[in-house]
């Protein structure tokens, strides 16, 4: 095992699955399909496309206090959901089947561009999952974060985040929630 991946498992071993640590690993294994994920051009073309509309942070944080004040389904998740990048995240879940908890894609500013299913925000230009992995626009290594029991998916998940590039250009970000028990 790795020593990044042992480390992880030191800390939060305790939160885990009996057999967490080997799921751990296996991460590892679907790394291919989340960087290819990250690389697809209708991945690209989506965040490509949101972030050309330049729309104001002050837009963006309004859009997130009502996607988080509205538990319901709105027209507005529901675009999201069903955004330019849906096939992508699709072709995603047909390879990974119930291990895939989520997927979302983010633009240049952390706002969804795409997602599997509904976020518990929209904007996500505050947190790590963006902020390490846009990296300003020079793209940050991959993040894994630690494993965590998700009440919404009844799942152990750790989710791992990517840099999107178009070309030599970072122009947003990947997230990708794992159900540890179902890799």
């Amino acid at each position: 095992m790795s020593m990044v991946w042992l480390g992880l498992a030191l800390t939060v071993g305790g939160q885990l699955p009996p057999d967490g640590v080997a799921q751990l690993r296996k991460v590892d294994g679907v790394m291919p399909h989340l960087r290819r994920l990250a690389e697809d051009p209708e991945v690209v073309r989506a965040i490509r496309a949101q972030n050309a509309l330049r729309t104001p942070l002050a837009t963006l944080q309004q859009h997130d206090a009502e996607w988080m004040a509205t538990p319901a389904l709105t027209p507005f998740k529901q675009r999201v959901l069903d955004g330019p990048c849906k096939g992508a995240l699709h072709r995603l879940r047909e390879r990974l089947g119930p291990a895939l908890a989520e997927a979302f894609t983010m633009d240049g500013q952390g706002a969804l561009v795409c997602a599997s299913r509904r976020t518990s925000d929209y904007w996500q230009g505050d947190e790590d999952k963006w902020r390490l992995t846009y990296a300003e626009g020079r793209g940050g290594p991959v993040l894994r974060e630690a494993p965590f029991f998700d009440e919404s998916s009844q799942a152990y998940v750790i989710q791992v985040s990517l840099p999107v590039r178009d070309g030599a250009q970072v122009i947003g970000a990947l997230t990708v929630g794992l159900s540890l028990l179902d890799l």
